[in-house]
């Protein structure tokens, strides 16, 4: 199966793959007259949350199928700024977020989660740790292995807990209706007393210095009624990868039991 990946009529999808090939095309240019209210739109944004800066982005331009268990995904350089275009309907400049999250399992199946903290633009919804990524300096490249880099690094700076990017594994990558794409990595399960012991060693290494740290505080969902309980305070993929977590983790109970020997 090859072709493009169309985002889904409403929601988020998850699909699967095994290899994810980065292609870096040209940033598509502004229609006049765009540029101007792009900028108010960002000057009330920043008005709104001076904690935002018009920092480089990578933006996702296409994503496609380039076989069974094959993504090629086009991205192209922008900044933070040209996001705010969303808020105008139909608008020929917008460029759909890319972003990294990393799936942090304790060793009962669940999932953590970080809520984002009130001086954030995203101000108390909750997430798996991650971020936009970033685009590469011009002798680099943003490929798998840049995204897996970038998502350890978000890691540990949201939830104190350093994982090897090698140790995280390529597991989903989510589309969503409005095109944002997210690539989704799984880390090695650890103890919640690990990871909560490593959180709190964050907050007040971050505090002692006078900063405050992205998430305010860490949970963990193992079941989608987990992730109901939120309310409409979480992110539009959390529900469906929680579903296919939670979903994965049952079956693989199953087999364990199933491989038991006869009492």
């Amino acid at each position: 199966m090859t072709g493009p990946v169309p985002p889904p009529a409403r929601g988020v999808v998850l699909l699967e793959a095994r290899r994810i090939r980065m292609v870096e095309v040209d940033t598509p240019a502004l229609p006049p007259g765009l540029r101007s209210a792009m900028d108010r739109a960002w000057d009330a944004a920043v008005a709104a949350a001076p904690a935002l800066f018009d920092g480089p982005v990578a933006a996702c331009v296409g994503l496609d199928r380039e076989g069974p268990d094959s993504l090629v995904l086009s991205w192209a350089r922008t900044t933070y700024r040209r996001h705010v275009l969303r808020r105008f309907p139909g608008a020929a400049g917008w460029l759909p977020s890319l972003f990294v999250a990393v799936m942090q399992p304790d060793e009962d199946g669940r999932l953590l989660i970080g809520r984002m903290a009130p001086w954030t633009a995203a101000l108390r919804r909750r997430q798996l740790p991650g971020g936009s990524a970033e685009p590469p300096a011009a002798d680099e490249t943003l490929d798998l292995a840049a995204l897996r880099r970038h998502a350890a690094r978000e890691l540990a700076e949201e939830t104190g807990t350093v994982v090897p990017p090698g140790d995280l594994a390529l597991w989903a990558v989510t589309r969503a209706a409005n095109g944002t794409v997210g690539v989704l990595f799984l880390a090695p399960p650890r103890p919640e007393a690990l990871l909560r012991e490593r959180f709190a060693a964050l907050v007040a290494s971050e505090t002692a210095l006078g900063l405050e740290p992205e998430f305010d505080g860490i949970g963990f969902v193992g079941s989608l009624g987990d992730v109901v309980a939120l309310g409409d305070r979480a992110v539009d993929y959390l529900a469906p990868v929680v579903r296919r977590w939670a979903d994965r983790e049952g079956e693989r109970a199953g087999r364990l039991r199933s491989q038991d020997p006869p009492a």
